[in-house]
């Protein structure tokens, strides 16, 4: 007699409708594409804009580093910046670690 009530649950919840396998990757798919839209893509889109600041780079540009050193480019190679801090003080720096140039920093304080 317990088979015939489970027999019957069953068929109840067949009854019902299942939601398909294509319908279960749907929030998966949403997931990847908000990932994509607010994650992904504006990272690559920074990290082209900075190659392109690294390879326009010229020698007597005023730049600043990530840590926040300004100085003049007074000699560069392929990785190596040799930056100008003060009147004889010479640095070298990683180009990779190059924030951008003065001016794109200067200007955006007196936006504000």
């Amino acid at each position: 007699m317990l088979d015939l009530f489970i027999s019957n649950a069953y068929a109840q919840g067949a009854a019902a409708g299942q939601p398909s396998t294509a319908m279960n990757f749907v929030p998966i798919i949403a997931v990847v594409a908000i990932f994509y839209f607010l994650v992904f893509r504006p990272q690559k889109k920074q990290i082209e804009a900075e190659k392109k600041m690294l390879d326009t780079l010229e020698k007597g540009n005023r730049v600043y580093t990530k840590s926040g050193i300004f100085g003049t480019i007074v000699g560069m190679t392929e990785k190596i910046v040799d930056l100008e801090i003060a009147e004889g003080v010479k640095i070298k720096v990683l180009r990779s670690q190059l924030g951008g140039l003065e001016e794109a920093i200067l200007s955006n304080k007196q936006d504000k």
